[in-house]
């Protein structure tokens, strides 16, 4: 177990929410790692997630799982759609408790952007060369038939009875999560994915109740909003992650007034945080068009949170303790996410623990880290001054 020592920074101050208490405010963003069999979590993830725990995040999130199959984005994502996958799942759950972290679980359909190439065989539509290794098509769904862009596949419009079935089962995973053990869940409506693309009017041209203005085209998120909050226990945190705009630095599509509007909103329906991400309607979110600072969505939580008065928590290249301490301090989000760059450092909260001087002495690793740790820092110490 780790400790959990208090710290008079804001960045490691506990938050809590509902029930749940976050030993600090850094959280592992949702990251697909394209690695999971028909949907099912195996050792990969277990060892994956687990390592998040022990490097010291408050809240681990698992990638986003599907609420059914033709919710995945390739073969080799996670799915929740029934007990098997709340089962495979549940030694993640109790390792990533047992260690400090609450567990986190992001519920998602991909879409018109289902049915993809895993990222390292190009991440665009599948190709013969998938076909080859038996991974083909499936039929996919969207706002409307429009696809991502010239050359991907057509995805069909859904109807009323198909929007409420595909609701019916984000509420169903919210129970297969509680089965799992999760602790907190999130809906994902960013990043192009089917409740983002209701959102934007750049993938949403319908004419009836689920299109048009704003309150149509935020129907289905909050809808789905309301019908997992009566599944998933009161108790229990619930977060949406948004993009907050379409496109970073202006433009056409979903923009930040709208993201606000749509924060008050999903307050009301028992959301109690909003996940401020943004991009990803017409392409890759993680895509960079051009220089950009770190935190640099640190404006669109702030302003959510400031006029929604909802909690927020921002993810999106924070790689450095002053910035994320900054962050917080300011009020601009109550919990930070990284993604990547806990890919590269897992340890990731621990060190800007300690460069942030909130535990100067190691004792939030894990004992069977921090023992030795501590009694390398004078050898460390005498090298340094040498």
């Amino acid at each position: 177990m780790t400790s959990t020592k208090s710290s008079s920074t804001s960045l490691f101050s506990p938050l809590d929410i509902r029930g749940a208490r976050f030993r600090n405010r850094t959280v592992i963003s949702p990251m697909c790692t394209y690695s999971a069999q028909d949907g099912l979590a195996s050792d990969w993830h277990l060892v994956h997630l687990g390592q998040y725990a022990l490097g010291g995040a408050a809240a681990v999130f698992t990638e986003a799982a599907a609420v059914e199959a033709r919710g995945r984005i390739t073969h080799g994502d996670l799915g929740i759609w029934s007990s098997a996958h709340a089962a495979a799942l549940k030694p993640i759950t109790a390792f990533l408790r047992q260690h400090g972290a609450l567990p986190a679980i992001q519920i998602a359909h991909a879409g018109r952007k289902a049915s993809m190439q895993r990222p390292w065989h190009g991440n665009g539509p599948l190709d013969d060369t998938d076909r080859a290794r038996g991974e083909d098509n499936w039929d996919i769904v969207a706002a409307s038939a429009e696809p991502v862009k010239e050359g991907w596949l057509m995805p069909a419009e859904l109807s009323l009875n198909e929007i409420a079935e595909i609701q019916a089962n984000f509420a169903a995973a919210a129970g297969y999560a509680v089965e799992a053990g999760f602790e907190v869940l999130e809906i994902h409506s960013a990043h192009g994915y089917l409740a983002h693309s209701f959102l934007s009017p750049i993938s949403n041209h319908r004419k009836d109740a689920y299109g048009g203005d704003l309150a149509g085209r935020m129907r289905f998120t909050l809808e789905t909003a309301e019908k997992v909050r009566a599944v998933w226990p009161e108790e229990k945190p619930l977060f949406v992650r948004i993009s907050a705009v379409d496109v970073d630095g202006g433009g056409e599509g979903w923009q930040l007034d709208d993201s606000v509007a749509l924060a008050g909103e999903l307050k009301a329906r028992g959301v109690d945080v909003v996940d401020c991400s943004s991009g990803g309607i017409s392409g890759l979110a993680t895509a960079a068009l051009g220089p950009r600072e770190q935190g640099f969505r640190a404006p669109y939580a702030s302003r959510i949170r400031e006029e929604a008065g909802v909690s927020t928590m921002v993810v999106g290249l924070v790689l450095d303790a002053d910035v994320a301490e900054s962050l917080v301090a300011s009020g601009a989000a109550d919990l930070v996410a990284v993604g990547r760059e806990a890919l590269y450092d897992p340890q990731w909260p621990h060190h800007m623990a300690h460069t942030l001087g909130a535990d100067p002495d190691f004792a939030a690793w894990p004992e069977q880290y921090g023992w030795w740790l501590v009694r390398r820092e004078p050898l460390l110490a005498a090298i340094r001054n040498d």
